[in-house]
């Protein structure tokens, strides 16, 4: 049985996947399995990943999307502690040993995690080397502020960047794996029904280089705003408190979910989509009605503004 297992999902990713698997496979902890689930490609991808041979596993699928992937990978995974990583994303060498080193300290954490670097390309479209980063301008200790029970303070935010986690496996076990049900902020629902139940640790020094790119699904202005919906079920079903008692108050939960919501108008709004986008300014406003910016980009709005960034 090995230590680690590492899941990529993949799906049409035959410029980076090569990078991501050697930055596993290069790791200074040895004792792992790394699994690709490959989605569908319709690209190199799978030819890619063959190349790499015996420590590598590809399980081919048809394209059923990430969810399915990812949740393909943990059945298959025989690993004490998983690690999902996106199929773009990069660690540095020594991100598995440092998580485990911090799981020996904390055997109640049900997962360790870490800060990231935003990964650019330049002008000419080419990703500085990762041996460029200078990992010791940040502190090698753990950040108490986002450590422990961390519900809370994730029904605000969504701190934990999936390529960045370890997860005891035993956590998929108790919480279950991804909703397939769920098109997007899939990894924020898994993430928050994970915290309601372990705590969480957080590395101040980055494991991981998060590429940036405009094939990522981050970018994609969807037409349901599922963040909000899922932040706004959570606290029905769950509250705004973790399990050592703290706690967002609803003021702060409610003006964080008006910023989602005049987010979503905004990204509307731009591509001329503006019954959406009123909507979501009206739910802005009501859930913050005296924050009078809401009102304002309603009354802009409605006299043809269009935002430009």
């Amino acid at each position: 049985m090995p230590k680690v297992s590492v899941i990529i999902p993949s799906y049409n990713c035959e410029r980076y996947i090569a990078e991501t698997i050697s930055s596993v496979l290069d790791q200074s902890f040895k004792d792992i399995e790394l699994i690709v689930v490959d989605d569908g490609s319709s690209d190199r991808t799978r030819e890619i990943v063959s190349s790499f041979g015996a420590p590598v596993r590809l399980i081919a699928q048809a394209n059923a999307g990430r969810c399915v992937a990812r949740n393909r990978g943990i059945r298959e995974a025989s690993g004490e502690f998983i690690c999902l990583l996106d199929h773009d994303d990069c660690w540095f060498p020594d991100k598995l040993a440092r998580q485990l080193s911090e799981f020996q300290k904390h055997p109640e954490a049900g997962a360790v995690y870490s800060s990231f670097i935003f990964w650019h390309a330049d002008s000419e479209n080419r990703f500085p080397d990762p041996e460029s980063f200078d990992l010791t301008a940040f502190p090698d200790t753990i950040d108490p502020g986002f450590s422990g029970w961390i519900y809370h303070q994730s029904l605000i935010d969504i701190y934990v960047l999936t390529s960045t986690a370890m997860f005891r496996a035993e956590v998929f076990q108790r919480c279950g794996n991804y909703d397939e049900s769920l098109p997007y902020s899939e990894d924020w629902e898994l993430l928050l029904r994970i915290a309601r139940e372990y705590p969480f640790v957080q590395l101040r020094r980055p494991t991981t280089l998060y590429r940036q790119h405009r094939q990522q699904g981050s970018r994609v202005t969807r037409e349901v705003d599922y963040r909000t919906m899922l932040l706004t079920r959570t606290v029905k079903k769950w509250g705004l408190c973790s399990r050592d008692g703290s706690c967002v108050t609803r003021r702060q939960f409610l003006n964080q979910l008006a910023v989602y919501h005049a987010s979503f108008a905004l990204d509307h709004l731009k591509n001329g989509k503006k019954k959406i986008a009123f909507i979501s300014f009206i739910k802005a406003w009501l859930a913050a009605p005296f924050n009078l910016k809401y009102p304002a980009y309603i009354a802009a709005a409605l006299l043809g503004w269009k935002p430009t960034w």
